[in-house]
């Protein structure tokens, strides 16, 4: 039997919302806090706010937590003069690293360097691993001096041990609009790419690839399945295959104030058919949460997790 973890932060106007939070399910749809609703990991580099996280467990059993590294409590207001276009050009060039053995004792928080002087900010990473070459493929977006960081794009970097990393190279770009927060998944081979389309439509669209790289191509039944959604309301897909083989969907709501914000999960027989259908009611969380990943774990880190408690002065 698996349980999940789900790695989040809350949308909260104070710097202890922009941090690292747990929650744990047994069944990936009632959901119960961790630490009693507080932080598990608290960011002190860089902007010293952590959002829009991963996790992913490696093949030698690690896990690893990447995160933006930005916080608005601290940072809208005073270097980035409360504009979003500020932040998308001159904020974080690095993303944010946690290790673990674990999920319960993390290492000291390293700061990764994967953007140069050509980009703007890092949002939003995803892990996934490349059976092919043996290794992990870090996916993010970014603005780029290259269309005078306009609209966002996906880039990408390889690394074997989180230590070393390529080069960053595009992933993918849409023509006719920014993408960001990107999502990737296998199933039969193939790799599954959800996106927030900024426009045209300003929705979550799912492409498809042979390759983990790319070319992707777009699932047009997906749209349908988004169709009855407002444009402009969702963000920050997240998926996790449960445990009778379905696959769960979560989409960040975002249209209605902060303390309400929150996950809608959708389900799916198979990722590829595009077909996910919206199930509110099977769903529960203990308080809005925002912008995270989905983890399969096992009963027994579930235990540890839930009679995990972390005090203040052990930050």
């Amino acid at each position: 039997m698996q349980a999940y973890l789900f790695v989040h932060f809350k949308e909260k106007r104070t710097p202890d919302g922009e941090q690292v939070y747990f929650g744990v399910s047994k069944d990936g749809f009632m959901w119960e806090e961790v630490n009693d609703g507080n932080p598990v990991l608290w960011s002190y580099y860089g902007d010293k706010g952590v959002r829009d996280f991963t996790i992913a467990r490696t093949k030698e059993g690690k896990f690893v937590i990447l995160a933006t590294d930005l916080s608005l409590s601290y940072g809208m207001l005073n270097q980035y003069h409360h504009s979003w276009d500020e932040i998308g050009r001159n904020g974080s060039k690095c993303l944010v690293l946690w290790e673990s053995d674990d999920l319960i004792h993390w290492s000291e928080q390293r700061m990764i360097k994967l953007g140069d002087e050509d980009f703007g900010c890092l949002w939003a990473p995803d892990i996934i691993y490349d059976k092919r070459n043996d290794d992990y493929v870090i996916h993010w977006s970014s603005s780029h001096s290259s269309n005078n960081y306009g609209e966002k794009g996906i880039y990408y970097s390889r690394t074997k041990d989180f230590v070393h990393f390529t080069k960053a190279e595009l992933l993918y770009q849409k023509e006719d609009s920014g993408v960001i927060d990107s999502a990737m998944y296998e199933e039969d081979g193939k790799y599954y790419l959800f996106l927030k389309s900024e426009k045209n439509p300003e929705r979550i669209i799912l492409m498809e690839s042979e390759n983990i790289t790319g070319p992707f191509k777009k699932i047009e039944d997906f749209d349908q399945s988004m169709e009855s959604l407002l444009e402009g309301q969702y963000e920050a897909p997240t998926a996790v295959k449960l445990e009778d083989g379905k696959w769960c969907l979560f989409l960040d709501f975002y249209g209605v104030s902060a303390e309400e914000q929150g996950y809608v999960p959708f389900i799916a027989d198979q990722i590829s058919n595009g077909k996910f259908i919206r199930s509110d009611q099977s769903f529960k969380f203990p308080y809005g949460f925002k912008h995270g990943t989905i983890l399969q774990i096992s009963m027994d880190e579930y235990e540890r997790l839930k009679s995990y408690k972390k005090k203040p002065s052990e930050y």
